[in-house]
Formats: C-alpha cells, structure tokens, sequence
C-alpha cells in the first residue's frame, strides 16, 4: 500500500506504517493542483488541515482507498462524495479529547476567577482584591452542548466540583453518569454555564447567535472549543456588552482560516467585535489549541494508525 503523507504529524505514523511494509511519502510544501496530478498513484492519504479534500481532489484520486485525519473532525473533506468514491473517512477524536476537556477546564476557572484580569492589573502595578472577587463552580450547573467524544471528556472533568452538569444533543440516549441529557428547553433554563462541544455541520453552522442566546433564563459564561463559525461573534459581543453573557473562553472564533493556521490574513481588516475581544477583560483567547498537547499528539497519530491497521492490514 502506498501512502502519501501532506502534513507533519508525529513520527510514529510514518515508522508505525512503514513496519506494515507500506510505502509511506512525504510532500508537505506542494500545492493542491500538484498533489493531485499524482495523487492516483496512492491507497491513502494523511492530512491534518492543510487544504480542503474537495471532489475535484477526489475525482483525480482514482485508487484512493482511505483518508486519515488527524484530527476530530472531517469537515475539511466532502464525506458525500468521499463516499460515492468509496474512500474510508478516518478521524481521531479519541486522540486529543482528554487535552480539549482540561483545556475547557482551564479556561472555566480563569473566568470564574478572573484570572486574566487579576493578572494583568499586577503586572500594570495594581492589588486589586475585590475587583477580582470570583465565583465558585459549586452548586452551578454546567451545560454541555454536542455530548460525543469531547463533550463526555469535558464532563468527566467536572467531576469532584459538585456541580450539576447536564448535556443538550440531537442523538437520543447518549447521557451517561457524568452528564444528564435534557431538553434544549430545560437546558436554557437551567444552565450557569455553557460548553460547545459541537462539530461544525449546517445544523451548527451560526447557531449560537443573538436568537438562541435571548432564550437562555439566566446570564451565563460561555465556553467554545469546538468550532468558531458556530457562533455570531457580532451576537456573542452584544450579549456581552449587554450582560446575558458574563464571560466567554474561546479556543476557537468565528474569524479563522479554513486550515485553523490563521486568524485573519490583513491586520488592518480586523473586523469591529473581534477587536472588542481582544480588548475585554471578561474574555479568555486561544489559539485553536484546545486538543494541541504535547501527549495529544501521540495520542492522535496512534489513534490513526490503530484505526487504519485495523481496516487494511490482516
């Protein structure tokens, strides 16, 4: 079997298959329209996020067998057409799940805190004590939003807070002993804080936008490390300015480029409501690195691997 690798990815994926006695290439500087004109040569293909596996690459890719992401989600590949190619999708979420559900943690507690505020006024020069009094997550009620892989890490780290936590799905019966699955109702009635663990779909696509956050019955403090183009920045910095929400950790934002490489590509168009970001105390930024650990990235390249050899090697 040969295998072209397009992105970097730890080492292990490219000793792990060689040991299968596959042909394992590397080419992570050529164009799209380059790899394609020789992509029919190979069984599978290794990609991160470096560009989009679209029909036009799938057409060319006429002995392709299987596509291995690593990462969670798929959404950089067109899965219908994969599929009437017959071209195996592979994805690793189990791989960086454990990082995206401490990194969750993690920003939680600096908004609950107000740890990036506190922080900042001692390096201006300020003790400010009760400004920067903060909130305890006991007795709280955490929601959960998109309760797969993600979402049941991030719960298994609430536990020992005593706390409620309770998730919102579209599938029916995924609730487990971490996390009681309730109605979209219940769930904005109920939540202190909320939690998107959601892959980016149609369904997700803009949904949490003014609409959806004027249904919630109590203000709350918003966490996403799932996709930025599943909230309306403009609408969370409204909510914001207006106290529905009381803070929001964002791994991810509305802005970025498809390849999660960028933010934005001209400084000098920086659009209003990120600058507002950028400035506010209440907000705690990332760069897409929730799931980027340094043990995650084992994790997901094993992940792969494991996942591969157990379809194509016998």
């Amino acid at each position: 079997m040969k295998v072209l690798h397009i992105d970097s990815n730890h080492p292990l994926l490219l000793e792990q298959l060689s040991a299968l006695g596959w042909q394992n290439d590397q080419d992570y500087t050529s164009s799209k329209e380059e790899i394609e004109q020789k992509i029919a040569a190979y069984d599978g293909v290794v990609i991160r996020s470096r560009f989009k596996i679209d029909k036009q690459f799938l057409d060319a890719a006429t002995n392709l067998k299987w596509i291995g992401r690593v990462g969670a989600g798929l959404e950089s590949i067109d899965g219908d057409h994969a599929a009437i190619k017959g071209v195996q999708l592979i994805a690793a979420p189990e791989g960086n799940r454990n990082a995206v559900g401490e990194h969750a943690m993690g920003m939680l507690l600096m908004l609950l805190n107000k740890l990036r505020q506190a922080d900042q006024e001692i390096r201006n020069g300020q003790w400010n004590r009760e400004k920067n009094r903060g909130h305890e997550l006991e007795g709280k009620t955490v929601g959960i939003i998109g309760y797969g892989n993600m979402g049941r890490a991030f719960a298994r780290k609430l536990r020992g807070f005593d706390c409620e936590v309770i998730c919102y799905d579209i599938k029916e019966d995924v609730d487990n002993a971490d996390a009681e699955q309730v109605t979209l109702e219940e769930f904005k009635r109920e939540v202190d804080v909320v939690s998107l663990h959601t892959p980016w779909t149609p369904l997700t696509d803009k949904m949490f936008n003014k609409e959806f956050i004027a249904g919630f019955a109590k203000p709350f403090w918003l966490i996403n490390t799932a996709r930025g183009k599943s909230v309306v920045t403009a609408d969370l910095v409204d909510a914001l300015q207006e106290g529905k929400i009381l803070g929001a950790g964002l791994d991810v934002l509305e802005y970025e480029n498809l390849s999660f490489e960028n933010l934005f590509t001209d400084a000098d168009s920086m659009p209003g409501p990120l600058k507002y970001l950028l400035r506010a105390e209440n907000v705690v930024l990332s760069p897409h690195i929730a799931g980027w650990t340094v043990e995650s990235k084992i994790k997901l390249a094993q992940t792969i691997v494991d996942k591969v050899k157990a379809l194509y090697h016998k």
